[in-house]
């Protein structure tokens, strides 16, 4: 009896140590099974970090290998010339300069405030004061670059000085150099000019004292001015620097008066307001204000277009 007793708890036993043996098994495979899954989650989802953070990487460098483009409207001579000198400074930095000429000093704003163009490099502060003055334009300064002193010439005279009494003095009607004018002749005693007119906003109307009755007619385009020039006409012939460039005029040998070197009248790069600094236009003022770019100015123009201070 007791032999039997010993051999069923032997048998109970042995059935209770293979029934934990089983389960024990059973739960270290499911937990390699869980394992296994955890990695291969772990793994897909590290693939799907590295595809991402690849592709992302693919759009920045598309992004930094695509150049960008900038438009900017421009006067053939010098401000056309400045900027095709500066291309290759900013292809460096990735951006394509595309130059649009203009000649006249009407169509370069008008486009710029119409979103045609990023910038125009043509004028000078007083100017573009006034364009937004009488149109409305949203446009700014975003930094000056040169001087373009404005000069008067002359087949009969040597200076301004010389002028006979009753001379037709023959002046653009570009408003913006009057006062340019009138201090040339205020500054050699010709004439006088109200004391309380700005002289940069003065008109041939605020003249108070003109001893020599000089006659300022300023009824020209820009434009002609070098035409008027070449056939003569009038006494004295007042020329911007761009167009008697432009014009084939030897400026330093032709002129008989030139505008002083102190002149406020800077031509400026001019934006949107709403581009102000704008990373693209900082990058163009640098090229522009480089010594490499000073110096192709006073090499090539020798005094007729003078870099300005930044």
């Amino acid at each position: 009896m007791k032999k039997a007793n010993l051999l069923a708890s032997l048998a109970a036993s042995t059935l209770l140590l293979a029934a934990c043996g089983n389960g024990g098994e059973e739960d270290a495979n499911q937990e390699a099974e869980n394992e296994e899954v955890t990695n291969q989650e772990e793994n897909d989802n590290g693939e799907e970090a590295a595809e991402q953070e690849a592709a992302d990487s693919g759009e920045d460098d598309d992004e930094e290998g695509e150049p960008v483009t900038l438009t900017v409207g421009a006067s053939n001579t010098p401000h056309g010339e400045i900027l095709e000198f500066v291309q290759p400074q900013l292809e460096e930095e990735g951006i394509e300069l595309e130059i649009v000429t203009y000649d006249d000093y009407v169509l370069p704003n008008e486009a710029l405030d119409g979103g045609d163009l990023d910038a125009n490099y043509y004028q000078h502060i007083p100017f573009l004061e006034n364009s937004i003055e009488e149109n409305g334009y949203d446009l700014v300064s975003a930094g000056g670059v040169h001087v373009e002193p404005i000069g008067a010439y002359s087949h009969d005279y040597d200076s301004l000085a010389d002028l006979p009494d009753g001379a037709d003095i023959l002046v653009s009607n570009n408003l913006a150099d009057y006062g340019r004018i009138l201090k040339m002749f205020e500054d050699q005693g010709l004439i006088e000019v109200d004391d309380n007119v700005d002289i940069t906003e003065a008109t041939f109307d605020d003249i108070v004292d003109n001893p020599h009755d000089f006659n300022f007619d300023y009824e020209y385009d820009p434009g002609l001015m070098p035409t008027l020039y070449e056939n003569n006409e009038g006494d004295v012939v007042f020329i911007n620097a761009n167009f008697a460039v432009d014009s084939g005029i030897d400026i330093l040998e032709e002129a008989i008066e030139l505008e002083s070197t102190d002149s406020p009248y800077v031509n400026v790069i001019a934006i949107r307001a709403e581009d102000e600094g704008d990373e693209n236009i900082e990058k163009l003022l640098d090229a522009l204000h480089s010594q490499e770019t000073k110096d192709f100015i006073n090499d090539t123009w020798e005094g007729a277009v003078i870099p300005a201070d930044e």
